[in-house]
């Protein structure tokens, strides 16, 4: 199975190229197409993960027919889109989604409820993590007292930088910075308790939200393997738990010392025959409790 990184479709506007996904302009409604591609320590690998972009929007979809909060996806059915998008059908079939132009908050609103990452790196230097203070003697893998809000900045070229919650507030006031924690809080809480049921942990996810008619709404992606750490609730605690998402990809740049590399090396054929098999397991374990809701 060979994999899209490439989104080409001469004669479509397009409107932003992301690490992921490109973004296509209509107006009041975009075209998001998420392609094959894969990052990592904020760079692009090489190759893509056969299959990736369509099993992070069918994920998508499935957690924004769940989550019962505002949102921003029209369609995934190609036969929804407009006319000029016909030529590329095939292509766009199962990695696409119609959505609703917002007006984007460049915030990430991440929400960790668990110490892994760049986290549990925070802990082990400064005993909390992004100026949350957390109790001593924490282990890789623990769950916190409660789960934190750490946002960061959106970017779409370079690296997105954590802020702490008074950047936030300066920089798009102390009303919608308490909003937007409440609900990222409340829909990690909804997410994490549902998988919770699968025997899935929701180690940390973000979330990013924009306004459409002064609501606000939550756009993007939501709860999928890029955007998250997935874990089995029986991982044992002190050690780097197994991960249904790109951890893996993580870990073999860590170990090849290659998580700055510029460019990034190629990666071996098992490590994206692993990630694409991860990527499956989890969306299948997510969807198949549905009916618990």
């Amino acid at each position: 199975m060979s994999s899209v990184t490439a989104i080409d479709c001469p004669g479509l506007p397009l409107f932003r190229e992301g690490k992921v996904r490109s973004i296509f302009d209509f107006g009041d409604n975009l075209l998001m197409v998420t392609s094959d591609r894969v990052s990592a320590f904020d760079q692009v690998l090489p190759q893509g993960i056969p299959g990736k972009g369509a099993l992070l929007t069918d994920l998508s979809k499935f957690w924004f027919d769940y989550l019962d909060v505002p949102n921003h996806l029209i369609s995934t059915d190609v036969a929804d889109f407009p006319e000029a998008t016909r030529p590329y059908h095939t292509m766009l079939a199962g990695r696409s989604m119609w959505v609703k132009k917002t007006q984007r908050i460049d915030i990430e609103c991440i929400v960790r409820g668990y110490l892994a990452g760049s986290g549990w790196a925070d802990y082990q230097k400064t005993g909390g993590i992004k100026g949350h203070q957390l109790p001593d003697g924490l282990q890789l893998g623990s769950q916190l007292p409660t789960p934190i809000f750490t946002p960061s900045t959106k970017v779409d070229d370079g690296h997105d930088e954590t802020i702490s919650m008074d950047t936030m507030a300066d920089m798009v006031g102390q009303d919608l910075t308490n909003t937007l924690m409440d609900l990222s809080l409340r829909l990690y809480q909804t997410a994490h308790d549902y998988a919770a049921k699968q025997g899935i942990v929701i180690a940390d996810t973000k979330f990013e939200f924009g306004f459409l008619n002064d609501q606000i709404i939550i756009i993007d992606e939501v709860l999928t393997p890029d955007s998250s750490r997935f874990w089995p609730a029986d991982y044992t605690l002190g050690q780097s738990p197994p991960s249904y998402d790109k951890q893996i990809i993580r870990d073999y740049l860590i170990s090849q010392n290659a998580q700055d590399q510029v460019p990034p090396p190629e990666l071996p054929a098992h490590i994206i025959e692993q990630t694409v098999q991860q990527y499956k397991a989890i969306a299948k374990i997510l969807k198949q409790g549905v009916h618990t809701h």
